[in-house]
């Protein structure tokens, strides 16, 4: 039996197989709604074959987003956006959906990826970015502002308050985005957390905030779903977060009832120095789930099925998560199933789609035709 294709429980979520499509920033609301993009890429990816989606990271308030493009739950608007989305969904696919709630600090107010992905001044349509400390992401931007009692209050408040517009809108799960140099990377790392305060300094104050929101996210959401947390194991800088602060932080996390660690890596730095090549972040996630036991994401270039398979198979990680696989191939896990031996979920539309080679691929199906 695959070991991909073995089902996993997380908290009251039963997956029937070890694949998650990755969140994937589409830079393509409109005031942070969802649109007719969104309706036609979530619905696409839910047919891939993979036991669980994550929707894109989504801005917790407005000044959160990475772009003016970006993704949000913060009012009544974007709730309401998404909900003929999940709705087509929950009508053609059986795969679980999560979100990732996430705000985008000092890296927020940026251009587009195929704009250059550059900071937008405020004189040029651009907003006030905050962040832990007025340490600006690149020396030549402008320092965001330094977060404030009440502004750290917000920030909590506003992931709560998404995380109850999550559940309302029916999402089997949440993933806290802790990871790729976003506002809550930035106050673990000591190269952008440089507060004097509770908050900064030595490793417990650093943790000290994400923490905080992930405890508020988890009491918001229902006990009986799980909560996860994407987390940067290391910055790829000398002197800034690595893998020994991720453990510690994980474990923390741990006691706090994380149902899933998914371990990815860099973000907070231009001077990181990364070793890309494939499944080159694995080893971050298999380091973790050795020192904590957590449930374990691995993800980076994970791309052919007998790679995936072979994570799980000798407990590196506990699941993968694929992401630009994923656009590329948007049936990956029919075909990873196909060669594996395992079993996906289909809309009896495509039964038909089968090779006459895999006819257990979609379980015990017939398509009669007259």
């Amino acid at each position: 039996m695959s070991a991909l294709f073995s089902p996993i429980t997380l908290r009251g979520l039963a997956l029937p197989n070890r694949i998650m499509v990755a969140p994937m920033c589409q830079y393509s609301a409109e005031n942070g709604e969802a649109n007719d993009w969104h309706f036609t890429h979530i619905n696409s990816l839910a047919l891939s074959g993979a036991a669980m989606f994550c929707i894109e990271a989504t801005a917790v308030e407005a000044i959160g987003r990475i772009t003016p493009g970006c993704l949000g739950l913060w009012n009544d608007a974007t709730e309401a956006a998404l909900r003929p989305i999940l709705a087509s969904v929950r009508k053609h696919s059986k795969t679980a959906v999560a979100m990732q709630l996430a705000h985008a600090g000092r890296k927020a107010s940026s251009h587009t990826p195929w704009d250059g992905g550059q900071l937008i001044p405020v004189s040029e349509g651009g907003w006030q970015a905050e962040g832990p400390s007025a340490v600006p992401h690149k020396e030549t931007e402008a320092p965001p502002r330094a977060f404030d009692a009440a502004g750290l209050k917000r920030v909590r408040e506003a992931f709560v308050a998404s995380a109850k517009r999550a559940e309302r809108l029916g999402i089997d799960a949440l993933e806290v985005h802790c990871a790729h140099g976003y506002l809550l990377h930035q106050f673990l790392s000591p190269i952008s957390n440089q507060r004097g305060d509770e908050y900064g300094g030595s490793l417990q104050n650093r943790m000290r905030f994400p923490l905080e929101v992930f405890e508020a996210v988890r009491a918001a959401f229902p006990a009986s779903k799980p909560v996860g947390l994407r987390v940067s194991a290391t910055d790829w800088v000398e002197g800034g977060w690595d893998l020994p602060q991720t453990i510690e932080f994980a474990l923390e996390l741990k006691k706090r009832g994380l149902d899933w660690i998914d371990v990815s890596s860099g973000g907070v730095s231009p001077l990181q120095k990364i070793p890309l090549g494939p499944g080159y972040q694995v080893p971050l996630a298999q380091a973790v789930k050795q020192a904590t036991s957590l449930t374990t994401i691995a993800v980076g270039l994970i791309t052919e099925a007998r790679q995936a398979e072979d994570i799980i198979a000798s407990g590196k990680a506990d699941m993968v998560a694929l992401a630009r696989g994923m656009l590329y191939d948007p049936r990956w896990g029919w075909h990873a199933a196909a060669e594996l031996g395992g079993e996906v979920a289909a809309p009896p539309q495509y039964w038909r789609s089968q090779p006459s080679t895999q006819k257990a691929l979609f379980g015990a199906t017939t398509f009669g035709t007259r």
